[in-house]
This record gives structure tokens, sequence and C-alpha cells, in this order.
């Protein structure tokens, strides 16, 4: 299954993604794992638990966040384009991945 913006190649798949939107995932992506260094700096520093816990809450949140905000553009692109050319396992798809997600 691929809309005209995804292609399969050896069981993978690709969604053509355009520079804005390649740019704001990437920036997301940055700052997380800049989140992430400093959890990992202020484990070796032996900072206090409870500050090293809310660290990591604040990059659980922002993996959150850019899990909804890539899932609302996979929704708003590929799915809806799948189902405008008759694909309905483009749902099926969506489905498994919500069980996934929600786990």
């Amino acid at each position: 299954m691929s809309c005209n913006h995804c292609g399969a190649e050896e069981q993978k798949k690709y969604k053509q993604r355009d520079t804005a939107e390649k740019k704001d995932l990437t920036t997301r992506l940055n700052r997380i794992e800049g989140q992430v260094r400093g959890i990992k700096a202020m484990v070796e520093e032996d900072r206090y638990c409870v500050d090293i816990l809310t660290q990591v809450s604040a990059v659980q949140a922002a993996l959150n966040s850019f899990n909804k905000e890539l899932l609302a553009r996979h929704i708003k692109s590929c799915v809806s384009e799948d189902i405008r050319l008759g694909n309905e396992e483009a749902v099926d798809e969506l489905c498994e991945l919500l069980k996934k997600l929600m786990k």
C-alpha cells in the first residue's frame, strides 16, 4: 500500500517531505536529542533523582508531541490519499498503528 508520496522498496515505505516539513520535524528531534544528552549529563554529575525524572518526563512529553504532529501529517497526506485512491488497507494500517501508539 502506498500513496503518491509513499513507495515500497524492499519492504520499506518512503514519503517525500517538503523542505519545511523536514525542517520542522528535524528541529523537534534535535531539541529532544539535546534534552536526552542533558539527562545523560545529569546522571554523570550525580544529580538528584527527582530532577532527572522531571527531565525524563519532559522528553517523553516532547516525543508524544512529535508523534502527534507526525501522525496528523500522515493522516492528512498518506492515509487520505490512499483512501481517495480506493486503498482501504490504509485504514487497517492506521488502526494497527494507533493500537501500537496507545500501549
